[in-house]
């Protein structure tokens, strides 16, 4: 046992011999929980220091937190959130307007946080993800289950107690009993189970009836039973009375609503821990960021962090935002995005991505994407949209659905009946419990968790893998794909071209001036590396005049006054350009693996450039691993068919799997093809040319190196670029899918059995009748018999 302080910014108990972080202020050493915290401490230490009355000491065992105290929890605290320090228990306000939608079921839109009309769950903003804010269903439903408990304990005390001794044996009369049950169960029933009977009515307004209606019939029929009886038992017929009375069974509606309750906490904890995820993404952001300005450097949140800042990394820091470094040499880890353990070496011009760990260099760097446009945020955005997304399996569950309360009810009443004609005395007593039992016992929360669980659970397991899945449609129809069509630069290779051959009649240098300057206007990832060269050997021209781009083909333009045209040979030969002289060191670039550009200049033909894009180390491996899984790799590029033989050849594609001098059209065309054959086809791709492709495939898959249109046209998106994902992705598929299944298989058999056991089948067997609260104890561990094999997936091999 140690002494440990409060953070006296989140109020987190924390370590000191643990800590980090640490500052002196006012002759006391305050110790802080993450860099956040301690940044912003130091901005308005009187702040922090005035509401939390500076840093208590706590009780606290080596290695764990304590639990946060309720001076923590205080209002008028300054909020962590206000000085940029991002808390899991708290959150901005809900912006006015805002549209609430439901967990379970997507299509649900609300202005208001209503409960679902279709399932009864409690809604939350769009676009929040499970991490932002408090869990008010969870601590509503956690308080009343608790009190509850508490008030309801006397009710199921004295029920037993009378089931064990006997009427007789109580030493108070039934009648007091009675009325001491009814003082007790109506706050349990009608406060404690207020939101049930709230979303039972919901259900039945919008004429979609849930496993609310079920417990609301069954509470309110065993309640409204019972304070009859105790108010005018004399108004009961023989048929009701026992002992010489009439037997009320609050009990029943208490014990009922109590694990009903429980089921709720535990199920909303459950759900709550499936966003782990999210949790451990939102967590890689740094609070803070070190804005430099011409009046100095300051730190400032991370909100406040604007497109074209200038930012100051320094060693060991994460880095804020997505950027360019402008200044300084570093090794930066992104493992996060890379999956590869090795620093990557930074410098002036490389590419920084927000959340990956600086080395021990310095950095300066200008931001050029904030808040919801870093590669942090869309990833916990997809995620966040795909847990709420509707797999096509889900349909079997909602056709099931829409007639099982129907059917449950008619089996009560039929339940009813029979009980009340043929059954044991007293027969209506006996068959008020069998009515009951069955509409307990025949909840269907267990059938409504089978699919969603299992895809809030399987995402969120394929985002710490590096796998955006962004819709369940796409998860599912993952399992069945038996075609990948892969597009070749930046997928099979790795996307960061460099020149390679420059010859012809034109001198070498002035071929790539010339080339550079019309190239500057092109995004192409040949373009960049054309002007990459030019500009290494001094080369510098003069941006082009009356740019024309052909996707495919090439681009034209004046450079300097003088046409200039740079494409392949078919572009060239549009214009008059014959480029038959340049053909044989063309196809000697090509055999090397070189895409090969030609150059007009005056109309005539002035040299070719080879660019060379190596392949992906793991491509091989990747190709490898889909083929055993059954998969058939195609490539469709618009490389030349030499240049893209020798990359198959490399990562091992067959020669009848190449289409070659494919344009953008030209890949959906193919996509279509594959797909009017009867395969299930996912195309990989990473450009813009690849987006109406990854569109019309049955699943599109981007690399999350490549450009936004790609990514927004795919389902899935692979953080690392690396096609093993894709073997990745398939394996999450296949296990999420075995998952639903297997929830589905488990409360069909539930209520397959549950049902007509709680309506009497086996009473003439072995005279076995299930009472009530043995229904209700049986659908709350129906429902988490799915969730926990929901949960299993968190741990799936992938």
């Amino acid at each position: 046992m140690s002494v440990a302080t409060r953070d006296p910014v989140c109020g987190m108990t924390v370590d000191p011999e643990q800590s980090r972080f640490s500052f002196d202020y006012g002759g006391t050493t305050y110790h802080f929980c993450c860099g956040g915290c301690h940044a912003a401490f130091q901005q308005d230490p009187e702040a922090f220091l005035k509401a939390s009355g500076g840093a208590a000491t706590v009780p606290m065992m080596h290695g764990h937190h304590a639990a946060p105290t309720e001076e923590a929890a205080r209002p008028d605290r300054p909020s962590p959130a206000a000085h940029g320090v991002p808390t899991a228990a708290g959150s901005s306000p809900v912006p006015a307007g805002a549209v609430y939608v439901c967990p379970m079921c997507p299509d649900v839109r609300e202005t208001e946080p209503v409960p679902c009309p279709n399932c009864g769950m409690a809604l939350q903003p769009l676009g929040a993800t499970p991490d932002e804010g408090p869990n008010v269903e969870l601590i509503d439903m956690t308080r009343r289950f608790w009190i509850a408990a508490a008030i309801g304990f006397p009710v199921f005390a004295l029920a037993m107690t009378e089931m064990v001794a006997g009427a007789g044996g109580l030493p108070i009369s039934r009648a007091v009993s009675n009325w001491l049950q009814l003082a007790c169960a109506a706050p349990v029933v009608l406060w404690a189970g207020r939101p049930f009977f709230e979303r039972a009515w919901t259900s039945l307004v919008n004429r979609s009836p849930n496993m609310f209606t079920l417990i609301a019939l069954g509470v309110g029929a065993a309640f409204v039973y019972s304070a009859a009886a105790t108010i005018a038992p004399g108004a009961f017929p023989d048929g009701f009375r026992m002992n010489g009375g009439v037997e009320p069974y609050f009990d029943t509606a208490v014990v009922i609503v109590v694990l009903v309750l429980l089921g709720q906490v535990l199920e909303l904890r459950a759900r709550h821990r499936t966003g782990g995820a999210l949790r451990a993404l939102l967590d890689l952001a740094p609070p803070m960021a070190r804005r430099v300005t011409a009046a100095g450097e300051a730190d400032v949140p991370l909100a406040d962090v604007q497109v074209g800042d200038i930012l100051r990394v320094r060693p060991g820091d994460r880095i804020p935002v997505d950027g360019v470094v402008t200044e300084g040499r570093s090794a930066v880890d992104e493992s996060m995005v890379s999956g590869e353990p090795i620093p990557i070496e930074k410098e002036a011009g490389s590419p920084v991505v927000g959340a990956t760990v600086n080395g021990a260099g310095g950095l300066l760097m200008r931001a050029e994407r904030v808040g919801c446009d870093t590669l942090l945020a869309r990833i916990v955005q997809m995620v966040s949209d795909a847990q709420r997304s509707r797999a096509p399996i889900q349909r079997v569950a909602d056709q099931v659905a829409s007639v099982f309360v129907p059917a449950v009810v008619s089996v009560a009443v039929v339940a009813f009946i029979a009980w009340s004609l043929v059954g044991p005395e007293p027969r209506l007593a006996l068959a008020l419990l069998s009515a009951v039992a069955v509409l307990i016992i025949a909840c269907p929360c267990a059938l409504g968790l089978a699919t969603p669980m299992a895809i809030m659970v399987g995402t969120g397991r394929g985002a710490t893998a590096g796998v955006l899945i962004r819709d369940a449609e796409a998860l599912e129809t993952l399992a069945r794909v038996d075609t990948l069509i892969v597009d070749k630069t930046g997928t099979l290779t790795e996307g960061r071209p460099r020149v390679g051959t420059v010859s012809g009649p034109l001198e070498e240098d002035e071929l790539l001036r010339l080339a550079a300057g019309l190239e500057r206007a092109s995004e192409h990832p040949l373009a960049a590396a054309i002007v990459e060269a030019a500009e290494q050997r001094g080369a510098v021209a003069a941006a082009a005049e009356e740019f024309e781009y052909r996707p495919g083909q090439g681009v034209a333009g004046r450079v300097e006054g003088r046409p200039v045209v740079i494409g392949a040979a078919t572009f060239l030969a549009e214009r008059g350009v014959e480029a038959a002289a340049l053909a044989e060191d063309a196809e000697r670039a090509r055999e090397r693996g070189e895409t090969v550009v030609f150059v007009a200049l005056n109309g005539e033909a002035a040299g070719i450039i080879g660019v060379v894009d190596p392949v992906r180390e793991a491509a091989a491996e990747a190709v490898g691993l889909l083929r055993a899984e059954g998969i058939r790799v195609v490539m469709a590029t618009g490389d030349n068919r030499v240049t893209a033989g020798a990359v198959a050849a490399r990562v091992g594609i067959g020669r009848d799997d190449i289409h070659a001098d494919a344009l953008p059209s030209d890949k959906q065309r193919i996509v279509s093809e594959e797909l009017a054959a009867g395969r299930i086809v996912a195309m990989a791709g990473d450009g813009i040319n690849d987006a109406p492709a990854l569109a019309a495939a049955s699943v599109g898959i981007a690399m999350g190196t490549g450009t936004d249109i790609a990514m927004e046209s795919a389902g899935v998106t692979l953080v690392r670029g690396d096609l093993r994902g894709i073997v990745r992705a398939r394996r999450l598929s296949r296990a999420t899918m075995r998952n639903i299944r297997q929830n589905l298989f488990l409360a069909f058999v539930y209520n397959g059995v549950g049902v007509p056991v709680a309506a009497g089948v086996l009473y003439p067997v072995i005279g076995l009748l299930i009472s009530p609260i043995w229904a209700s104890a049986a659908m709350t561990l129906s429902s988490l018999s799915v969730i926990g094999n929901a949960l299993r997936l968190r741990r799936a091999a992938l």
